[in-house]
């Protein structure tokens, strides 16, 4: 076994209390899932918010995902200027046996743009099965 890093993040429409906890429930869902890691085999998650998020913690959609037990800390993102707005970044740290070139990170609902070069295989992987 060996502690890897899950990297991911996701953009919301609005800055909107139940779009934010539906959000990062929903990727850090997808980041376990496509990582094959079960909920017990996290360690910690790290979550930034871009300044313009200013509704809640998101923090508080891993809580309600049911990761009750789980250390987490959330930060503000740096407020570079043209940078994209309205985006939840997590990293998540599990315990796997997977090599580091084995780890899926991901990106939805727009954030796909952010790191274009690791969701590559995702996007094909997803629509092609």
């Amino acid at each position: 076994m060996a502690i890897r890093a899950i990297r991911g993040a996701t953009c919301l429409t609005a800055n909107n209390v139940e779009e934010m906890n539906e959000a990062v429930a929903e990727l850090i869902d997808q980041m376990l899932h496509h990582n094959e890691a079960p909920p017990e085999a996290v360690i910690s998650i790290f979550l930034t918010g871009t300044p313009d998020l200013t509704c809640a913690f998101p923090a508080a959609g891993i809580r309600i995902h049911g990761l009750t037990d789980v250390p987490l800390m959330c930060a503000q993102e740096m407020n570079v200027d043209g940078a994209l707005e309205r985006v939840v970044r997590i990293m998540a740290h599990i315990d796997t046996e997977q090599s580091r070139s084995e780890i899926q990170h991901v990106y939805l609902r727009g954030a796909e743009v952010l790191r274009a070069d690791l969701t590559k295989a995702q996007i094909k992987d997803t629509h092609g099965a």
